[in-house]
């Protein structure tokens, strides 16, 4: 199993940055997939997540200025984030979920920043 996470950088505030996470060596359609993030000195937070049957789930903090998407004929789970602020610097993960099988992806570091 490879997730494999593409799309980080720097950006100054305001700006948006569209992440990518392309998987294979699972049944991609029948897995909840999560964006996760982990700032320095904080713990790994779920930021959003969207089930096989395309059903999202966002924190509270991101909620209006990301959206998470899935295309199962790629194989692959998007996270669009707009209008970002210095708190969203991160490395971002993406996480493939199905019961009690957890799959996580390599990370890719966001850093938001004038």
């Amino acid at each position: 199993v490879q997730l494999q996470a593409s799309g980080g950088g720097l950006v100054q505030p305001g700006g948006s940055l569209t992440l990518s996470c392309a998987a294979s060596g699972i049944t991609f359609g029948i897995y909840t997939m999560g964006w996760y993030r982990q700032a320095p000195g904080k713990e790994r937070e779920l930021v959003a997540g969207i089930t096989g049957s395309f059903s999202t789930t966002y924190r509270d903090s991101v909620k209006g200025r990301f959206t998470i998407s899935r295309d199962n004929a790629k194989n692959t789970v998007y996270l669009r984030m707009n209008s970002l602020k210095p708190e969203d610097t991160a490395v971002y993960y993406c996480k493939a979920g199905l019961f009690a099988q957890n799959y996580w992806g390599q990370g890719t570091l966001v850093t938001v920043s004038s």
